[in-house]
């Protein structure tokens, strides 16, 4: 019970499948390659893109290095700059002190020079007073007597000759 033989369901086949292919080109086959084409399109973009960021990224990386390294070589460069500061800054401040230092010294010298004169002329007056009442007393007593006066007035121009 066979109702269609086999050569004829192949020819049908082969005709249906002939022109369901042509009907494929005519109406869909484009579309079909278009929308393919079309995202192979996107997809090298995409990939175009990353290799793109790939490489921005490399170069920001490098940047970020060169920068980096620049920075700490000014840091150096400002930490040297400091430390030659802070030295320079002592050694100034050492010198200054060592100078206020001097002129002090030399102010006390001579603040203590000026009271050591003061001092001593001080005593030679206090010494020549006590010398003067001493010598007052003296003549005083010795003066006293007559007898006295009159040996000390010749005493006296005996050492005077004229």
């Amino acid at each position: 019970m066979n109702l269609v033989a086999p050569e004829s369901l192949v020819f049908w086949t082969t005709i249906i499948f002939v022109a369901l292919l042509f009907l494929l080109k005519k109406v869909a086959w484009k579309p079909i390659l278009g929308a393919v084409k079309e995202r192979e399109d996107s997809i090298n973009e995409a990939l175009k893109s990353a290799e793109n960021a790939r490489k921005e990224m490399q170069n920001l990386n490098a940047d970020n290095l060169r920068i980096l390294k620049e920075a700490r070589i000014e840091r150096d460069a400002m930490l040297k700059e400091a430390r030659e500061m802070k030295e320079s800054i002592i050694t100034e401040a050492k010198g200054e002190a060592q100078a206020q230092a001097t002129k002090v010294i030399e102010q006390a010298k001579s603040a203590i020079e000026s009271e050591k004169h003061a001092a001593i002329a001080e005593i030679k007056n206090q010494v020549a007073e006590l010398s003067l009442k001493i010598a007052e007393k003296v003549m005083r007593s010795e003066l006293s007597d007559k007898n006295k006066q009159i040996k000390l007035v010749e005493d006296m121009l005996q050492e005077v000759k004229l």
